[in-house]
C-alpha cells in the first residue's frame, strides 16, 4: 500500500531525516560488526526470493563485507500480507540496523511507515516518486533510495510483444493488485493506453486483490473472441506467478508479464528487468552507505539489463506460430 501523506508532510519528514542521519553516520565505529535488516514481500520458500537475496550476499561479499564478522543480517519473510509486513518492519526497525534492504513496493510502504531515519535501500520498485519513497530519482532527499523495475514505455512495449505473438488480439485486460502496484498503476496504465490508442486495442483495467478475482477478470475476457492479459509489475503477481501462469493456461489466453519466470512456470512470454541484477547493484548502494554516504545523496536508478523469455510449448497449445524474428530476439526460448 501506498504510503499517504501529503507533500508538505513528505518534504519536512524528509528534511528532517536528512538532518538526522549525518549525527548517526558519524558515531559508527568502523570496526564494528554492521547490522543490516532484509524484509521481503515473499515466502521462505519462495525459490526466486532466495536467490535474489544469495546474489545480494554474494556481491556484499565482493565489497569486503564477511557475514558473522563484519556484519550481520537478519532476514524476515512476510509474504504479501500486510498486517505481516508491519510487524516485520517494526522487529527490523527495533533492531537498530545500520541499513534496511526492501524488496518491493510493500516492503518499501511497510518500512517507511516506521522510520524516516534509518536508510532504506529498495531493490525493486515501480514508480517510488508517485508513491512518495523519494522525491525525485537523481536527489531522493530522505532515507530511501534504490533501484526501479520498469519505465513507462514498457507498457506500450508490453502490448506490442503481445500482438505480434497474437496479432488478432483486439481486447487486453491489464491486470494488476491495487496495492502491490502501488503508484505505478497510473504511471504504467497511462502508457498502455497510448499505445493502445495506435494499435487500435481495447485495453480494461482489472484490479485483483486475491486469486478468485484474477480468476473473474480472466475468465471475463476468455468468455469474448480476441482476448489477451498485461500482467503488471507487483510482489503479488510476482510471489503467485505459478499460480497466475495456471490459471490463464486453462482459460486459454494470450498473455505477457514483466517477469521471466512467468513463462518458466508455463506463462506464454515476458519482457521486463532482471531481478538477480538488481538485487545485486542494491549490495553496492548497501556498501557505499555502510561506508558512509547519504541515501539522500545516492541516485535512484532504473534498470540497465532487460530480458525477452518465450514459451513456445506454451505459444503451441494456444495455437499461436511465434514469428522467427521474435524468436531470434528473445534472450530465451522455452521449448
Amino acid at each position: 500500500m501506498a504510503v499517504t501523506i501529503g507533500r508538505r508532510e513528505l518534504l519536512v519528514a524528509l528534511g528532517g531525516a536528512t538532518v538526522a542521519w549525518p549525527l548517526a553516520a558519524r558515531a559508527q565505529q568502523p570496526d564494528r560488526t554492521r547490522r543490516i535488516g532484509v524484509l521481503m514481500a515473499y515466502a521462505e520458500g519462495d525459490r526466486e526470493a532466495r536467490a535474489w537475496i544469495a546474489a545480494f550476499r554474494q556481491e556484499l561479499q565482493k565489497f569486503g563485507w564477511t557475514e558473522d564478522r563484519s556484519i550481520r543480517i537478519e532476514i524476515r519473510w512476510a509474504t504479501t500480507d500486510e498486517a505481516l509486513l508491519q510487524r516485520f518492519a517494526k522487529e527490523l526497525i527495533a533492531l537498530q540496523p545500520d541499513l534496511i534492504l526492501s524488496s518491493s513496493t510493500l516492503s518499501t510502504a511497510a518500512l517507511l511507515r516506521q522510520t524516516r531515519i534509518i536508510p532504506i535501500v529498495f531493490a525493486t520498485v515501480a514508480d517510488p516518486v508517485g508513491d512518495r519513497f523519494v522525491a525525485s530519482f537523481p536527489r531522493p532527499s530522505g532515507n530511501a533510495t534504490g533501484f526501479t523495475t520498469v519505465e513507462a514505455s514498457m507498457a506500450g512495449k508490453w502490448l506490442e510483444l503481445l500482438k505480434e505473438i497474437a496479432p488478432r488480439t483486439a481486447r487486453v485486460a491489464s491486470i494488476f493488485h491495487p496495492t502491490s502496484t502501488a503508484g505505478s498503476g497510473s504511471y504504467l496504465l497511462d502508457a498502455l493506453n497510448t499505445a493502445a490508442a495506435v494499435l487500435a486495442v481495447e485495453v480494461i483495467n482489472a484490479p485483483v486483490h486475491d486469486m478468485s478475482e484474477l480468476e473473474a477478470a480472466v475468465s471475463a475476457q476468455a468468455r469474448e473472441p480476441n482476448g489477451g492479459l498485461i500482467l503488471m509489475p507487483g510482489a503479488y503477481m510476482a510471489a503467485h506467478s505459478a499460480e497466475v501462469a495456471s490459471l490463464i493456461g486453462r482459460y486459454r489466453l494470450p498473455s505477457i508479464a514483466p517477469y521471466r519466470f512467468y513463462p518458466e512456470h508455463g506463462g506464454l512470454l515476458s519482457y521486463g528487468y532482471d531481478p538477480l541484477d538488481n538485487f545485486r547493484r542494491a549490495a553496492g548502494y548497501a556498501d557505499r552507505i555502510l561506508r558512509g554516504e547519504k541515501p539522500a545523496d545516492l541516485p535512484v536508478q532504473a534498470p540497465t539489463k532487460f530480458e525477452l523469455v518465450v514459451n513456445l510449448k506454451t505459444a503451441k497449445a494456444l495455437g499461436l506460430d511465434v514469428p522467427w524474428f521474435l524468436q531470434q530476439r528473445a534472450d530465451e526460448v522455452i521449448e
